[in-house]
């Protein structure tokens, strides 16, 4: 006994099929493309902020322990971090959020990066006394 098989309806795809397959691939493909993009750039972004963040506290830091920020005025100046360079912008102005001191100063630091072509910034503040401190003497007698 023979048995014999019979594949006439089901040979392959038809050309409709293989038409709405590619039409689906021409809008899926471009559309995955752009959302890998998107997402490299806001990665990019997100590391150059963290550094630039690093940035703005260390000169925010070194500023507040020299006394620099007592010369008055606006400073600003650019920082090379390995191959990264960053522009920073210190600001000195009176703090007016409390009329009742007078003596404090806030002082904002604006670090300026540039990611995949873009600039961007980052800002940190903090209030500072600008009265000298007082040096109490202690004498024994």
């Amino acid at each position: 006994m023979v048995i014999r098989h019979s594949f006439r309806g089901s040979r392959g795809f038809t050309l409709a099929e293989v038409l709405a397959a590619l039409l689906f691939l021409a809008i899926v493909i471009p559309v995955a493309l752009q959302a890998m993009h998107i997402a490299s750039r806001a990665g990019s972004v997100s590391v150059r902020k963290a550094e630039a963040a690093r940035v703005a506290e260390r000169i925010l830091n070194e500023n507040l322990v020299t006394t620099n920020w007592n010369n008055g005025g606006n400073q600003s100046g650019t920082l090379n971090e390995g191959l990264r360079q960053f522009r920073w912008t210190l600001q000195n102005d009176p703090w007016t959020f409390d009329p009742n001191l007078s003596t404090m100063r806030q002082l904002s630091v604006q670090v300026t990066y540039t990611a995949q072509g873009q600039d961007y910034f980052v800002r940190l503040s903090t209030l500072v006394d600008s009265l000298p401190p007082t040096s109490s003497t202690n004498s024994a007698r």
